[in-house]
């Protein structure tokens, strides 16, 4: 009996540990995985991340917290003084952006901090 028990429990476990190995898992694993911040260029990698989840707050006269990341001038000197970092991972004593709750991907993220520590050029 306390043996039927014993297989039936191993079974059901079993059962939900391949549950868990969704779809979803793989893509998800797969995406970080594919990740590539390898040689990060401002014009090609950062920008396009900056202008979609930044500029509806902080460009084209729009200030915002005494911050605009008009033009790469702007965007360097936020990163240099560690505000761009800090924000972007949701670090202690900053705010927390996108302010709109969301925080972007860790990919988009990476790839943000790649392009910082290799001097935040204007490539």
């Amino acid at each position: 009996m306390i043996r039927s028990l014993l297989y039936i429990w191993v079974l059901i476990l079993f059962i939900l540990a391949l549950g868990s190995c969704s779809k979803a898992s793989e893509d998800m694993l797969m995406t970080v995985q594919q990740c590539d911040t390898s040689g990060m260029k401002y014009s090609a990698d950062v920008l396009p991340i900056i202008t979609t989840n930044c500029y509806s707050c902080h460009a084209n006269g729009i200030v915002n917290g005494d911050v605009s990341l008009d033009g790469y001038a702007n965007l360097k000197t936020q990163a240099d003084n560690g505000n761009l970092a800090g924000v972007i991972t949701h670090t202690g004593g900053y705010p927390p952006m996108p302010d709109n709750g969301g925080k972007l991907s860790d990919c988009e993220i990476n790839k943000i901090k790649a392009w910082i520590k290799g001097g935040a050029k204007e490539d």
